[in-house]
């Protein structure tokens, strides 16, 4: 049986019992923070945000180079993949050395993320981030962010660069960090440079100290500013886009952006949670990402994300549309919509099989295998992963998870020296 968004169907032949599902799309990822997942949870102030969860992420990325990055991210993507999905959209301004000068190879961090996608399998969206200023104010990097700062000619060298190597499994889209890091007149002289259908992606109203600096400096909602001062549409993804008014709900749903949630990230920050239900009415289209890597399972994201809205409103089943009453359904074919647009793939050989044997699954029907996956526990019932047609997960193992976490762990002892 194969899972559409339109429902289960019988393949002829197909006689040995698998559940198959399309391959998931990964619609933000940072690979670096992998190397730091579950060391910032210690307190190191009353009134610990985002902001001062930062603190700890300048310092990890002011220890890579691109070897570390290579290893830490092919332990992602391994990871990524076993875990169901089958592209990345990797969202890097991880660019410079540490100390914000140039690389012999001004790639040479991009090629390390490159690398370590066509070693593992898994299909890259590559997004350099355009990362100019440390403010709505214009303030200059700060020293811990020069290492991901480009001027304009720079980063479109940089682009162009880039774009040779696209192919069947590697696009090249375009990021800007946040309208905080990217001048208005940047903004615009990048983007008119950009492939018609180049994917293009930014941070957007993640944090509520960000929706206010917007709101004195540029004199309106950092979405609401987006949609007056861009031509949002189809090729755009909003990540987190958090903090929204109903005016703005619409007028993403209307644009035909997707909006990238990352829910288990969003959680670990306390950054807030996303207006579902009316996003939902609105007809938006949505994709998740793992972000920071605390958690990498798209099942996760997608529980987490009805769970978000359960806590909030006090009811249960939330994210359902007229057409299907299984929360489940709801949000895996939501998900999988939005590959195309967001990631720049039309990938058809791409799908995921479930363990049909796994105790979970017991007397499994076609009207509860989706909800089952996603909601009834924590072990991984992905068992086979094919991407481009080929195989690179078998019966729950990636073909060369064992050589690629002795690379990971080696590279840990290194950042953590």
């Amino acid at each position: 049986m194969i899972w559409t968004p339109q429902g289960w169907h019988g393949v002829q032949g197909d006689v040995d019992g698998r559940w198959r599902v399309p391959g998931i799309a990964n619609l933000h990822s940072h690979a670096f923070q992998r190397a730091m997942a579950g060391m910032a949870e210690r307190q190191t102030d009353a009134s610990d945000s985002f902001w001062t969860w930062r603190e700890t992420m300048y310092r990890f990325a002011a220890r890579f180079d691109p070897d570390t990055l290579h290893a830490v991210a092919a332990q992602l993507y391994v990871e990524m993949l076993e875990a169901g999905y089958t592209s990345v959209c990797e969202f890097h301004y991880l660019h410079h050395a540490p100390d914000g000068n140039a690389y012999a190879d001004p790639a040479a961090m991009s090629q390390a993320l490159v690398a370590a996608a066509r070693d593992t399998g898994i299909r890259m969206t590559l997004l350099p981030v355009l990362y100019m200023s440390g403010g709505f104010d214009g303030r200059a990097l700060g020293e811990r962010q020069r290492r991901f700062g480009h001027a304009v000619d720079g980063f479109l060298a940089l682009l162009e660069l880039l774009r040779r190597q696209e192919g069947d499994m590697l696009r090249i889209g375009c990021a800007l960090h946040s309208l905080r890091a990217v001048p208005a007149d940047a903004m615009q002289a990048v983007i008119a440079t950009l492939p018609a259908q180049s994917p293009l992606h930014i941070h957007i109203a993640e944090q509520l100290g960000e929706v206010q600096d917007c709101l004195a400096l540029r004199g309106a909602r950092p979405v609401e500013w987006l949609l007056a001062n861009a031509d949002v549409d189809s090729r755009w993804t909003l990540v987190h886009a958090t903090h929204l008014t109903d005016a703005e709900v619409a007028g993403i749903a209307g644009s035909g952006a997707t909006v990238a949630i990352c829910p288990t990230t969003e959680a670990n920050l306390g950054d807030g949670l996303f207006p579902l239900r009316a996003y939902l009415d609105a007809g938006g289209a949505w994709g998740i990402g793992s972000d920071s890597q605390i958690s990498v399972s798209p099942v996760e994201e997608l529980r987490w994300l009805e769970y978000g809205q359960r806590l909030a409103t006090h009811h249960r089943n939330i994210a359902v549309r007229a057409d299907s009453a299984s929360v489940g359904e709801t949000l895996l074919r939501d998900a999988l919509a939005s590959g195309v647009n967001a990631t720049g793939f039309v990938a058809t050989d791409d799908w995921i099989t479930l363990d049909a044997d796994a105790p979970q699954f017991a007397g499994m029907t076609p009207a509860d295998a989706i909800d089952r996956w996603i909601f009834s526990g924590n072990r991984n019932l992905v068992r086979d992963v094919h991407v481009d047609g080929q195989q690179r997960v078998a019966d729950g193992r990636h073909r060369d998870r064992d050589a690629i976490a002795a690379r990971f762990r080696a590279a840990m002892s290194k950042l953590l020296a």
